[in-house]
Parts: C-alpha cells; sequence; structure tokens
C-alpha cells in the first residue's frame, strides 16, 4: 500500500487554504504552493502537490460534469415529483461511497468522519424523502375519495366520477 499522502495531513485550515489556492490557480504552479506551504511550516514536494492536484482537478470536473448534467435533466423534464432529488441523492451516496474507496484514511481521521457524516445524511435524506412521498400519496388519495363521494352524492354518474378521480391520482403518480 502507498504512503498516505503528505496533503491528506495538512490541518483542515492549510488544506482548505491549498485547495482554494489550486482552485483559483487553474491546478497549476505547484512550485510556488510548495513553497507556500514551506512558509507554513510543512515540507511536501511539488510532485507530491501535483499528484494530489491533478486527482482533485479530476473529482471537480467530475462534480461539475454532474451537477451541470442534473440541471440540464431538470430544465428539460422538471421535477414535479422529487424524482430529480432521489436520483441525485443515490449519485451522491455512489459518489461518496466510491471517494471512502479511494482515499486513504485512518479511521480516527477527521476528514474520514466527516465523509461517513455525510453519507448519514445523505442517507436520511433518502427516507426522508421516501416518507414525504409516501405521506402525499396518502393525503392525494384520501382527497380523490373524497371527491368521488361528492362527486357520487351531487349525481355525477359513476363513470364522471372515476374519471374525476383517476385525474386526481394521475396528478400524483
Amino acid at each position: 500500500m502507498p504512503a498516505r499522502s503528505k496533503v491528506l495531513s495538512l490541518p483542515n485550515t492549510v488544506k482548505a487554504d491549498l485547495d482554494a489556492r489550486l482552485v483559483s490557480g487553474g491546478f497549476s504552479d505547484y512550485e510556488g504552493l510548495a513553497d507556500w506551504l514551506e512558509g507554513q511550516g510543512f515540507q511536501i514536494s511539488k510532485s507530491s502537490l501535483g499528484r494530489y492536484g491533478k486527482a482533485f482537478e479530476a473529482r471537480l470536473g467530475a462534480l461539475r460534469l454532474a451537477s451541470e448534467q442534473a440541471k440540464a435533466i431538470v430544465a428539460e423534464m422538471g421535477d414535479d415529483k422529487g424524482d430529480m432529488g432521489e436520483a441525485l441523492t443515490a449519485v451522491a451516496q455512489q459518489k461518496t461511497f466510491e471517494l471512502l474507496m479511494d482515499l486513504e484514511v485512518d479511521v480516527g481521521d477527521v476528514q474520514y468522519d466527516k465523509l461517513v457524516t455525510a453519507i448519514a445524511k445523505l442517507n436520511a435524506t433518502g427516507v426522508q424523502q421516501k416518507k414525504w412521498r409516501s405521506e402525499v400519496l396518502r393525503k392525494v388519495e384520501a382527497a380523490a375519495d373524497e371527491v368521488d363521494t361528492m362527486a357520487q352524492a351531487g349525481g355525477l354518474t359513476d363513470e364522471t366520477a372515476e374519471a374525476i378521480r383517476a385525474k386526481i391520482l394521475g396528478i400524483a403518480a
């Protein structure tokens, strides 16, 4: 197993600043970044920074692409039923799991803890979305039953009442 990257061992504030500098600098000037880190008290080679930067840039690019695709899908198809949210949660769970598998972390690592917390929040979001959808469907079915009863009591034919009920339930389908 390869040695753990020194970049991943940086304190969170320094690593966050390094990440911001990588992005704002267009993932270049690794020598300047190595000098900056040395000034902060950390010895990390420009080649180590380059390896980290290459992987970070690839992840950032993948996230940007996924975000653009999600926006395009929502713009094209809409999101009336919350399907996009469920799909995005599933993709985020998958990507988070892949990231977890790619990282070389100790179980006590702060970044690992944050990732596990993110996974737990994603799972909770998925459960909440399913509960919300189930509750909405229950309310729509109750409203459809009530309208059906009212329509029949008002003298509408069974066929017309059923058509109204199907229309209401079609909204939630």
